[in-house]
């Protein structure tokens, strides 16, 4: 049995029953992978909170491989 992780309080999920899936993140070279959370925490996890910095890190590296210099 693999232990899950609250996404919303960082806590180990002890009880299956208590584990909601909430999403999942695709992996670069892989699968990926399903998020998890307490059940009483599922409503407040934001799966889209990293979007932001995921898409500014995207566009920095896509220029910086483009540079000729």
């Amino acid at each position: 049995m693999t232990l899950q992780v609250c996404r919303y309080c960082d806590g180990p999920i002890i009880d299956p029953d208590d584990a909601v899936a909430v999403a999942h993140e695709m992996g670069m070279s892989g699968p990926g992978w399903t998020v998890w959370a307490h059940a009483e925490h599922a409503a407040l996890v934001d799966p889209d909170a990293d979007a932001d910095a995921v898409r500014i890190l995207s566009h920095v590296l896509i220029v910086k491989a483009l540079r000729q210099d």
